[in-house]
């Protein structure tokens, strides 16, 4: 295989932008299919992006001969299913986070994996950005001396009822459907990192409620890891505040200085060492996932290593549910 002919499962807003253009984008790479159970919407997305075929069924497009990787976008609840019927299908997988719903669910696509031979990667893509690489750079070059814990205090204003309203939008929050509200969205792109950065984990713990009772998921999650290495965790998460109090700041603190970064909002990342401060800016992608796309390509055509393996996947799953206490409840 010289090159990647992509179908997409699910192309939703998430195609629009962030994902879909870099398919046609990236080197030996090119997006040939899309499916979405709406059949006039598929349609529509096919014809303002250039793509030649769309399906309302989504065993179609998987069986297409023509498509040889899948990039499975749908919501968490569906992500199960279709991996495993692209792996019995002999093709390559992209999946959306969080992964799935549960780790339990992941470890069954990990098994997939095993059983077909075949190759699966998470799309955690902000490992591929730089700069998170910048960041990455930084802590291998002990810029901060030896790292002593890490820190997330992530807070989003309440949804109004006007946005619950929006299909797009009130999926994220209904625990059905994506596996645990918008901790289980956003929350994974900010472990993985911290995964990324750390290595394996030797314990992790959390709380989560539901304290404003807006959603049907926990909007509240407060949680700890121990790190395999020494390095201590700890993060919160409220998703019921006032808009007045959002905040996206991570602190990465060593025994010389501290690195400071936003994994959502577009700022610099921060380094102070013993009173002198530094800071790395960099530009806005116009495709957030093209590196990570690019990368996917590369492994999927035996170019380079799997840039988030589906055991890493699982790994962070498994926070996900250590954080909400989810198996077990």
């Amino acid at each position: 295989m010289k090159k990647l002919s992509w179908g997409i499962i699910g192309c939703g807003d998430v195609t629009e932008v962030k994902s879909g253009p870099a398919f046609q984008k990236a080197e030996n790479s090119s997006l040939v299919a899309v499916m979405r159970r709406n059949g006039t919407l598929a349609e529509d997305y096919a014809r303002r992006h250039g793509v030649p075929k769309w399906y309302d069924d989504a065993a179609a497009l998987i069986n297409d001969p023509e498509v040889n990787a899948i990039y499975i976008a749908t919501p968490p609840s569906s992500h199960e299913e279709y991996a495993l019927a692209a792996l019995a299908a002999g093709k390559p997988v992209y999946v959306e986070k969080p992964m799935t719903l549960n780790a339990e669910s992941a470890r069954r696509m990990s098994q997939a994996v095993k059983e077909h031979d075949g190759k699966l990667v998470v799309a955690h893509y902000r490992r591929q950005q730089p700069v998170f690489k910048k960041v990455k750079q930084l802590l291998d070059e002990k810029a901060i001396g030896e790292i002593r814990f890490a820190s997330i205090d992530f807070r989003k204003a309440v949804l109004t009822e006007e946005e619950l309203l929006v299909p797009r939008t009130a999926w994220r929050v209904d625990a059905q459907k994506a596996g645990g509200g918008l901790f289980h969205d956003l929350a994974p792109h900010q472990l993985d990192l911290m995964y990324h950065f750390f290595g394996e984990i030797q314990t992790a713990s959390g709380i989560a409620v539901n304290q404003a009772g807006v959603y049907t998921a926990d909007d509240m999650v407060a949680g700890t890891i121990l790190f395999k290495n020494g390095v201590v965790f700890s993060g919160t998460w409220s998703f019921a505040v006032s808009k007045e109090q959002e905040t996206d700041r991570c602190i990465i603190a060593g025994s010389e200085g501290e690195i400071r970064f936003s994994i959502f909002d577009h700022a610099p990342v921060v380094l102070a060492v013993r009173g002198d401060t530094t800071s790395f800016e960099f530009d806005p992608l116009p495709h957030v996932q093209q590196p990570m796309i690019q990368a996917v390509t590369d492994h999927f055509l035996g170019k380079g290593p799997n840039p988030c393996t589906v055991e890493q996947g699982v790994a962070v799953m498994e926070l996900l549910d250590s954080f909400t206490r989810r198996e077990g409840r």
